[in-house]
């Protein structure tokens, strides 16, 4: 099975959603994670990841639901690697018409009929000849993911007050490392700025994210670096503008937890153009 892998963006503004088709052999994914929910179907082969303090796979046949903010890897689970369409759709876009919140508590499931509409409203929404019929597809498609597989979260109780005060100085940790990308605070001044020892304060801040500030901070300049590829920017351009030191860091680092290289990245998007055929309501 040959690597290869292309992104693609419909819809605009808050309806946007990315599309990725991809094979892959060799590729292992960096442990990161999505600020959208990720919604997959294997087409060839089988994919192995860590997710929620397991080792999940997921094969031809399956559909794979990871939330957002959740950390996970990925690499084949078989010699021959693995290939498969996945959506990424925005909390927003995926349960909009649907009750909130919902809670998918199993990542992996087999559910032919889900798979299938799936594949089919990617397949549409790629292809691009029909933006109507890519809409309805993921419309039934959505419909078929929240009522087989959504339970509903139950509401949790007011925080105790130490927790509501953990979660202000994570929220202030992650501001201070986004107020600049390009110049990363010390571990001194973070600490100093939410009145924690660097210990302490990395640890709270593993615990309410997955990942340590410098990684974090890491997967945030990927984010950054997409949304500025995919609006034409080239990546000697975004290296500079999201912090990497050079094009040759960014691009490993959005190798690891995209599976195309920034140039790649930038130039299926572009070729492709954003498409038209998300909206509200879709």
């Amino acid at each position: 099975m040959a690597e290869s892998a292309e992104w693609t963006r419909v819809g605009a503004g808050r309806f946007a959603l990315d599309l990725l088709t991809a094979s892959y052999r060799r590729h292992q994914f960096a442990r990161h994670s999505h600020a959208t929910f990720a919604i997959g179907v294997v087409t060839c082969g089988e994919e192995q990841f860590h997710y929620r303090g397991a080792l999940r796979r997921a094969g031809v046949g399956s559909l794979a639901i990871l939330e957002p903010g959740e950390p996970h890897d990925g690499m084949a689970g078989r010699p021959e690697g693995w290939a498969y369409r996945v959506l990424y759709p925005s909390a927003a876009l995926l349960f909009d018409g649907h009750p909130e919140p919902t809670h998918f508590r199993e990542p992996v499931v087999t559910d032919p009929r889900s798979v299938r509409l799936v594949r089919a409203a990617h397949e549409e929404l790629t292809a691009g000849v029909d933006p109507l019929a890519g809409q309805s597809r993921l419309v039934w498609a959505f419909a078929a993911v929240i009522g087989r597989h959504g339970e509903r979260r139950v509401a949790a109780g007011a925080l105790r007050a130490r927790d509501a005060a953990a979660v202000r100085k994570v929220d202030a940790i992650r501001d201070r490392l986004l107020a600049d990308l390009r110049c990363a605070p010390s571990l001194r001044e973070l600490a100093a700025g939410v009145e924690l020892s660097q210990y302490h304060m990395i640890r709270v801040f593993r615990e309410a994210t997955g990942f340590p500030p410098h990684a974090w901070l890491v997967l945030e300049r990927v984010c950054h670096a997409r949304r500025l590829l995919a609006a034409g920017r080239t990546p000697a351009e975004v290296a500079g503008a999201v912090g990497f030191a050079d094009q040759a860091h960014l691009t490993r680092w959005f190798k690891r937890v995209t599976g195309v290289t920034p140039a790649a990245f930038r130039k299926s998007v572009q070729d492709r153009g954003p498409r038209a055929g998300v909206e509200s309501g879709a």
